[in-house]
């Protein structure tokens, strides 16, 4: 069973006012005995009690690299996630709970073949798409050219796909700071892929702006020490809290609607609310 509780009188889902719980609890005496609570306490009678949906199933595209891994690994582990559909070019180790369905990113009918799995994925129940596509420390070597292809054009073609089938969460990765007005070549470019996929419409759009994120392979230890000297937004985070904000994402705000931006100590504060509990 996952928990996510806050104070009332709080409008979103991250900041709150309402208690969420998963798993096989119908009931308000269940969720009594699970929080340890007497049913007949009138305060809890009048909370806000939702029930995160009972199953559901995410594509992600960029879920083979060290940050998109983190994610997969957070989704896994919440019961409810019937399945991960982990979108490849080439084919992965199999593993529980894991489909890997392997398409050419760079096809002119990506998008109508993502759109095809996404409808048959969908005719099992809720789904919600996820992109981690980042080329992370090596985007120095890349022309600006290279990066709008893959950043703008290949996540640009899947959330299309994705929307055309019918989904309507989504979850993009980017960076702190993105604007496709900077006069930085990288955050321009993060920029134009958040615009990209802002302008596809969909009823839930989150966009994940991290800072330096740190626990992978890929960050230089001396940049994961200067990140501990940078405040706010451009400070680190570590990937596996990126990853759990990314699943509580999923669990709890599916239904909710509009544009979501959470840069590091938003990612934070959602991860650490969406705990296990026994």
């Amino acid at each position: 069973m996952y928990l996510h509780t806050a104070p009332r009188n709080r409008s979103s889902a991250l900041d709150g006012g309402k208690l969420y719980l998963t798993g096989s609890i119908q009931s308000r005496d269940q969720v009594c005995f699970c929080l340890g609570l007497n049913p007949a306490v009138s305060s809890f009678m009048q909370a806000e009690v939702l029930f995160v949906k009972q199953n559901f199933a995410v594509i992600i595209l960029g879920g083979t690299g060290q940050v998109g891994g983190a994610a997969v690994a957070e989704l896994l582990a919440v019961p409810e996630c019937r399945e991960v559909v982990m979108v490849t070019r080439k084919p992965i180790a199999p593993r529980s709970r894991i489909r890997n369905v392997v398409l050419d990113t760079g096809a002119a009918d990506f998008a109508e073949r993502t759109a095809a799995l996404a409808r048959e994925v969908l005719s099992q129940g809720p789904v919600s798409a996820v992109s981690c596509v980042d080329v992370g420390s090596g985007s120095m070597r890349w022309s600006e050219e290279e990066l709008k292809r893959l950043e703008v054009g290949v996540v640009g073609a899947f959330a299309r796909g994705c929307h055309d089938a019918g989904i309507t969460q989504f979850c993009l990765l980017s960076a702190a700071g993105s604007t496709a007005r900077s006069r930085f070549r990288y955050v321009r470019v993060m920029g134009m892929k958040e615009d990209t996929v802002r302008s596809i419409g969909f009823t839930r759009f989150a966009i994940f702006r991290p800072g330096i994120i740190v626990g992978n392979a890929h960050t230089p230890a001396w940049v994961a020490w200067l990140g501990r000297l940078v405040p706010g937004s451009f400070g680190n985070i570590d990937q596996r809290i990126f990853g759990r904000s990314i699943a509580a994402e999923i669990a709890l705000c599916s239904q909710d609607t509009g544009e979501v931006i959470r840069e590091n100590a938003a990612m934070k504060k959602l991860a650490a609310q969406f705990k296990s509990v026994p």
